[in-house]
């Protein structure tokens, strides 16, 4: 799986111009799936995630996580983080898992992300065509891939 989280201040996703899910202070969740993706690499993307300290205590030190300082995620699948551009100029996206395999996996991410936090996560919504409206807070833009754990 690869994540890229951005701390924001808000952010929101629109589908046929309806917002159907939004955030204020918290973490937008860019993921991708891949074929080989599993229990283990959802629960250790789902621990790193919660539990990033990246946003600022009292003496401006990023030293909370998002559980820590109350914040939401807004989670939104993007099979075109596993593009492979190595060939060419068209990128392949043959890493990238099929419907059938990441849907199950995007929804076990979600829930397990809602008891790690304690709250409901809104999402956008698998293979839709959406919009993402966000206020990234800082700039903090974090990758991680669990087949990469850095």
């Amino acid at each position: 799986m690869k994540a890229v989280i951005q701390r924001v201040t808000q952010a929101s996703v629109t589908i046929e111009g309806n917002v159907v899910a939004e955030i204020q202070k918290g973490l937008l969740v860019f993921v991708g799936i891949e074929e080989t993706d599993n229990q283990d690499d959802i629960q250790w993307l789902v621990s790193k995630i919660a539990n990033l300290r990246i946003f600022e205590d009292e003496n401006q030190v990023m030293n909370l996580s998002v559980k820590e300082c109350a914040g939401e995620v807004l989670i939104v699948s993007q099979f075109t983080l596993h593009a492979s551009t190595k060939k060419g100029n068209r990128p392949s996206y043959i890493k990238a898992a099929k419907p059938e395999i990441a849907i199950p996996v995007y929804e076990k991410f979600i829930a397990q992300m809602e008891f790690e936090i304690g709250k409901k996560v809104p999402t956008g919504q698998f293979g839709a065509d959406m919009k993402i409206a966000l206020l990234n807070d800082g700039p903090v833009t974090i990758v991680i891939d669990t087949k990469n754990k850095e």
